[in-house]
């Protein structure tokens, strides 16, 4: 628990300043965690705000609850209305009216609990069981696609979400290894496959595990909904802020944003990403690859 409470949020500063927050707004963390910008973002509000946040994480959102009751205690009747929603983001626009929020902000990495947690089994650091579910009561887990899927589907998917040139060979290797069933067993069968180079900073499994989490997950299909979705929901002024931690992420919010712009929906704020800081990254590694882009909706669009 204890490295629960010293969990810090990528981009905090960053974020608050160009969500622009109002008290008295509206304002939508699409991705709760353990409610480090949410905490942040309720300061602002005040008793006449609402902050709304969605988690398909039941172990976050149980953490999250906790930390929001926390605040409430403190801050008294200066608490904002909360609205917390254990679903996956994509459903905001099921769940939201249309031009009704003043910011979305969307923190699309793991969290530190998620990786932390030998049990959820997202990292190899520690050896658990290949889950990597963030809602594990919801589709296949790793394990189940890494000892039924093909060695072509395999192939694919490793190659395109984890960006990973070595993919059919390490397919190969896990096809003619199976039973898999923990994290450090796939890390060890991978590294063989594909070992490291000397130009590589990573871990010879990292690419691997980062497609199948990806892939478990639908994590580029749940970002793209949320970014479709975001223009709609925002009202005019609203501001949208997206952090992402790698290319495929960072990519789907780049193009998301270009053409709103094209569009006349947004505003761009950020010509370029914003990144962390050398303080914030060395008080926190994960911070070297976040990524913040931020764009307001323009009051001239008809979205």
């Amino acid at each position: 628990m204890v490295e629960r409470e010293r969990h810090v949020p990528v981009l905090l500063q960053q974020a608050i300043r160009f969500l622009n927050l109002r008290p008295g707004g509206v304002y939508v963390d699409a991705t709760l965690g353990l409610a480090g910008h949410s905490s942040a973002i309720a300061r602002h509000l005040g008793p006449k705000g609402k902050l709304i946040a969605f988690d398909r994480d039941p172990e976050a959102m149980a953490l999250a609850k906790d930390r929001l009751d926390r605040l409430r205690e403190e801050l008294g009747p200066e608490m904002p209305e909360v609205i917390l929603h254990d679903v996956e983001f994509s459903q905001a626009a099921e769940l939201l009216p249309p031009a009704s929020i003043d910011g979305l902000l969307a923190d699309f990495g793991v969290s530190s609990m998620q990786f932390d947690e030998a049990h959820r089994g997202f990292s190899f650091q520690a050896d658990g069981p290949l889950e990597m579910r963030m809602n594990p009561r919801q589709g296949a887990s790793a394990e189940q696609v890494v000892n039924q899927a093909g060695e072509k589907e395999l192939a694919n998917l490793i190659y395109e979400f984890g960006e990973e040139r070595r993919s059919r060979r390490i397919a190969r290797a896990i096809v003619r290894a199976r039973p898999i069933t923990t994290t450090a067993q796939l890390a060890r069968i991978v590294a063989a496959a594909a070992p490291a180079m000397k130009s590589d900073r990573i871990h010879p499994a990292t690419r691997t595990f980062q497609a199948l989490r990806i892939y478990v997950n639908d994590e580029l299909g749940e970002i793209s909904a949320l970014l479709k979705a975001a223009p709609g929901l925002l009202k005019p002024g609203g501001r949208l802020v997206v952090i992402s931690f790698h290319s495929l992420e960072d990519r789907l919010a780049k193009d998301a944003l270009r053409l709103g712009a094209q569009q006349g929906i947004y505003e761009v704020l950020t010509r370029k990403p914003v990144t962390a800081e050398a303080e914030e990254t060395d008080r926190n590694p994960r911070a070297r690859s976040a990524k913040l882009r931020a764009a307001e909706k323009k009051a001239a669009s008809s979205s």
